[in-house]
């Protein structure tokens, strides 16, 4: 009988915890660019059967939160895979809580390919490989500037596609190992623009600005948060447009183009930043996105995700 009894409370408990469903729930799974590399942004899209008030999930241990369409029944959220990524499947874990309350959850494996990225080596003022004493207290000021920055939480700001910041031709591209004076290695993890000095530069997406200040490497600096951990930088500006904490639409003018902090002449470095990863740019500008506030951009036409790499639900996981 005291079996029995601990068999009966046992479900009792159970039927009170939130109710639990495999993947039926779950009608596709997508992302795109088809192909992720190393470095790649990517937009994840999970659409249900049935209306559901908060999709959440897990992926190379990042926290995704995604956003919904007005139905409530297609998901999305933006992310990346950072450039030192190992080739290899990633296991994606969703769950979604459903308007009846039932909880439904769902796994797969994403494959993540490997990038070839070009080397090479430049020069610049010695100050910039050595810095002295003095200069490294200001660098690691600049340091704490920047964690502040990458701290700061918003909701969704951007919308639709990403673009551009200004409209010329790329100096270097993204993920290039670089040597500075035949000493310091590092990665480039952004792009660099040919700009003349007082070149507009422009928001690629509607944010907040976290950071618009000088540093001693990046010279004069933009950081605009586009929510839920995603920002984009700019950087060696000759004067900067805007301030921190203030509001900016996509397209927007930021400030004007120079040679501030470590450069060997005039240009534009601009980065993509995901949750502490750097992400290539030039593949942002090209990822179709939907449009989750269609007045941000007024008078332009935003384009509708497309080039879906879409996965049955029903396929087991590699």
């Amino acid at each position: 009988m005291r079996s029995l009894y601990k068999t009966f409370l046992f479900g009792a408990v159970l039927s009170m915890a939130s109710p639990m469903v495999a993947n039926s729930s779950f009608r596709a799974v997508s992302w795109n660019p088809p192909k992720i590399v190393n470095g790649s942004p990517c937009l994840f899209k999970v659409q249900l059967t049935n209306a559901a008030t908060t999709v959440n999930g897990k992926w190379q241990g990042h926290e995704l939160t995604f956003v919904p369409s007005p139905d409530g029944k297609t998901w999305y959220a933006l992310a990346g895979v950072n450039v030192d990524t190992k080739p290899g499947a990633y296991k994606l874990e969703l769950q979604a809580t459903l308007e009846s309350g039932v909880v439904a959850e769902f796994a797969r494996s994403v494959n993540v390919e490997r990038a070839n990225y070009p080397s090479e080596e430049l020069h610049v003022p010695e100050r910039y490989v050595k810095p002295d004493p003095e200069t490294m207290v200001r660098i690691e000021e600049d340091q704490k500037l920047k964690r502040a920055a990458f701290s700061h939480e918003e909701g969704v700001e951007w919308s639709g596609q990403f673009q551009p910041p200004i409209d010329t031709t790329v100096s270097e591209g993204f993920g290039t190992r670089r040597t500075f004076n035949g000493q310091l290695a590092s990665i480039h993890r952004g792009l660099d623009y040919h700009a003349a000095p007082g070149t507009p530069i422009l928001a690629s997406n509607s944010g907040e600005v976290v950071l618009a200040r000088e540093l001693f490497y990046e010279g004069n600096c933009v950081i605009i948060d586009h929510g839920f951990g995603f920002s984009t930088i700019y950087m060696h500006f000759s004067r900067l447009e805007v301030s921190e904490g203030q509001k900016v639409k996509k397209g927007q003018e930021l400030g004007l183009s120079g040679a501030t902090g470590r450069v060997t002449g005039p240009h534009l470095h601009v980065a993509v930043r995901w949750q502490g990863e750097y992400l290539n740019p030039a593949q942002l500008w090209t990822l179709p996105l939907p449009d989750l506030h269609p007045t941000t951009v007024a008078g332009k036409k935003q384009p509708a995700p497309g080039n879906w790499r879409s996965e049955p639900t029903t396929q087991p996981e590699n």
